[in-house]
């Protein structure tokens, strides 16, 4: 497992990258075994530092395993992010063992490719008016892939994402789910009969 370390307007020192690397390597490991690349980022904003652990499994499960934390110091921010990722990873590691457990094998599905846009208002204001459009800022490929709902809700909790979109397995519809103020997790799904009835 590679480990990339780095400070945005902060120097980091030998004896908290030894911190960060054997953390990781013990914390990680006992919950997933295979890792391509760790990146943790810490990034100093004004009194408080910022730590973001970001972790990629590789192409095979296309899981991204996500982690942040503030705090006033280095390994305090560093500690309550690894904690995050490691209560991610125990959350879901009697899912995924399940999960192989009950594997019936199945058609392979191909994923959809499709595009993902990151756009923000033209102007500074919260709201734009009639003629305004909005700027996009990033776009970039992705993909749409065919899960359970579980695997979606594991995907999405893992990756630290706000929503997720994917085609239910079950039924090879689009469905969507997003994560609500109260912590709850909504789920939209097409109802079928008033799609074929339009």
């Amino acid at each position: 497992m590679k480990i990339n370390i780095s400070g945005k307007h902060m120097e980091l020192g030998e004896s908290f990258q030894s911190h960060v690397e054997s953390k990781l390597s013990e914390g990680i490991s006992k919950y997933i075994d295979r890792v391509n690349v760790l990146e943790v980022v810490a990034t100093k904003e004004g009194h408080r530092i910022r730590v973001d652990i970001h972790a990629n499994t590789g192409t095979h499960s296309n899981v991204a395993i996500n982690g942040t934390d503030e705090a006033g110091d280095v390994y305090a921010a560093f500690d309550g992010a690894c904690d995050k990722v490691e209560k991610q990873l125990r959350r879901y590691k009697r899912r995924l063992t399940n999960h192989h457990k009950n594997y019936v094998e199945k058609p392979e599905l191909p994923m959809i490719q499709a595009k993902q846009y990151v756009i923000t208002p033209e102007s500074g204001e919260d709201e734009l008016s009639e003629e305004a459009a909005p700027v996009v800022v990033a776009e970039r490929p992705t993909h749409i892939e065919h899960l359970s709902v579980s695997e979606a809700v594991m995907r999405m909790d893992l990756a630290n994402l706000p929503a997720m979109m994917f085609y239910n397995s079950k039924t090879s519809q689009v469905n969507l789910i997003y994560r609500r103020e109260d912590g709850n997790i909504a789920w939209v799904e097409p109802d079928a009969a008033m799609e074929n009835a339009a």
